[in-house]
């Protein structure tokens, strides 16, 4: 067992495109957000566990001596499924939730009971820790903040337990773990979503572990080598939305009109491949014309979208916004709310940037300036992370 705190974070992610094309079996591209989650792990000698989530304000402390008499022989990992609901209520007394608490604030609490038991059951005792997580990513919005959260609890646990080596050597400001180590980070933060969620798709955690950008399609995830740095604007409408509602509207439509439907799925599908051989094209040498076919097919994207049915009118409103200052957006994820994302162009003045942010701002969004493809889960070291970031987790 370690006895140095670490300092983890790992990236939320944004679907640029495919959303729901995805479900009918087309291509999905989902990319790194680089809006992360940090998480503090300290090595304590006073028989307590905390977990701090100033996010959601939430403080749990369990004694290590009463989880250690907790009979976890169901936490066997394996290729089985996830714990079954009986087993998560024996988790669920012990966290010491209320019954109607466990919403997004009791998973989280479950989730890292399930991950610390899981995999620290195979020290010789539990270990006593303290730990602080903080995030960048609003909770709820489709951004991939529950996998940011597992990855981060994964790696952190897995090194403090010595699963995996400690990434950090003596003079780094920031390292990554091996290929092999990050296989077995993804394999457990799975666990942690599918606790969370309970059939998630396994592409949040992937790309919150390897960063970059992924391609997704009926299953199989594949990873694009290499990824030009795109700034983009993040906005949250704030809009609430229901993922499965607006999923069971777009089968609808399709069965309703199959010779509509379909043909916008497949253009959809074609958008994306675009969008894969573009960026592909602009690792080596990006020019002001690749910019000019992204934002293009931004805006087709936003069209068929709407066409399915998973616009909404704040997304109108977030599209028209941006729109008056030059600039081309689509909603990301669900829809019907949620959140939207802008391209960035290089070159643009700073003045259309700041005034779009302040017009987004004046409809009631929140808005972020921020890029995608950003790395995977890492390790840090404590002068390598901002103040705002420090003082949050307590440094």
């Amino acid at each position: 067992m370690l006895s140095e705190a670490l300092l983890v974070s790992a990236p939320g992610k944004v679907i640029l495109h495919g959303e729901h094309a995805v479900v009918h079996g087309k291509v999905a591209l989902a990319v790194a957000l680089n809006l992360r989650t940090f998480l503090l792990l300290r090595p304590q000698s006073n028989g307590k566990v905390s977990l701090n989530l100033p996010n959601i304000g939430i403080k749990q402390v369990w004694d290590v001596a009463t989880l250690q008499l907790l009979d976890t022989s169901f936490l066997e990992q394996g290729d089985g499924p996830a714990p079954t609901p009986e087993q998560l209520e024996k988790l669920k007394k012990v966290t010491g939730l209320p019954e109607d608490h466990v919403c997004t604030k009791g998973l989280a609490v479950l989730a890292f009971l399930y991950l610390y038991l899981a995999i620290c059951r195979k020290q010789r005792a539990l270990p006593s820790l303290d730990i602080v997580v903080w995030s960048e990513l609003p909770p709820g919005a489709g951004l991939g903040s529950s996998a940011a959260y597992s990855v981060c609890l994964v790696a952190a646990l897995l090194t403090a337990c010595e699963n995996i080596s400690n990434p950090l050597k003596d003079r780094d400001a920031i390292s990554r773990w091996s290929e092999e180590d990050l296989e077995s980070i993804n394999k457990w933060a799975y666990e942690g979503e599918r606790v969370i969620h309970g059939n998630p798709s396994g592409v949040d955690n992937a790309v919150s572990t390897w960063g970059g950008a992924l391609r997704y399609q009926q299953g199989k995830m594949s990873s694009l080598k290499r990824l030009p740095a795109l700034q983009i604007l993040l906005t949250n409408t704030k809009v609430p939305r229901s993922t499965k509602a607006l999923v069971a509207g777009v089968r609808s439509r399709l069965l309703k009109f199959p010779e509509i439907v379909a043909p916008l799925l497949t253009s959809i599908d074609a958008i994306s491949l675009e969008c894969e051989r573009i960026l592909g094209e602009m690792v080596t040498a990006p020019a002001p014309e690749q910019y000019l076919v992204l934002e293009e097919l931004i805006d087709m994207n936003q069209h068929h979208l709407n066409a399915l049915g998973v616009g909404h009118v704040s997304l109108d409103q977030l599209c028209q916004v941006t729109a008056a200052h030059g600039l081309h957006s689509k909603l990301t994820g669900a829809g019907g709310g949620g959140c939207g994302i802008t391209l960035l162009k290089p070159g643009l003045e700073r003045a259309k940037v700041e005034a779009a942010k302040q017009a987004l701002t004046d409809c009631g969004f929140d808005c972020w300036e921020t890029s995608i493809g950003a790395p995977g889960v890492s390790m840090h070291s404590a002068a390598s992370l901002d103040d705002p970031v420090r003082q949050a987790l307590g440094l």
